[in-house]
């Protein structure tokens, strides 16, 4: 079930060829329709070498605040979030002892209800 299946040497292909075939028969149409000669070719002034780009990020004094402010936000909003799950264990943690001490409290002592 694990082992590798190799075809069998007679439909396996062989290292020189390919297992797409050639595109032969291909006839593309021009580009226009129009049998206009083409214009003989112009020489331009040699281009200036353009500027370096600028930065992919550029910071400006607003949008370091605006990010400082989204991140004060993110660890504000994410640190009650996980405050508020703790105290929630906490809780349910404190009134499951009290309730197992209440439970056996009754059930050590029967006969003194």
């Amino acid at each position: 079930m694990f082992t590798p299946k190799i075809p069998p040497p007679d439909t396996a292909p062989t290292p020189g060829t390919s297992l797409v075939p050639p595109l032969t028969g291909l006839v593309h149409p021009p580009a226009c329709t129009c049998h206009h000669t083409p214009a003989a070719p112009t020489v331009s002034a040699p281009v200036p070498a353009a500027p370096p780009a600028p930065p992919a990020v550029q910071f400006t004094p607003g949008s370091l605040v605006v990010a400082a402010a989204g991140g004060t936000a993110m660890v504000l909003i994410i640190g009650t979030v996980l405050v508020s799950m703790l105290l929630a264990t906490a809780i349910t943690a404190a009134s499951v002892a009290v309730c197992a001490v209440v439970l056996r409290s009754l059930l050590n002592r029967p006969n003194n209800r």
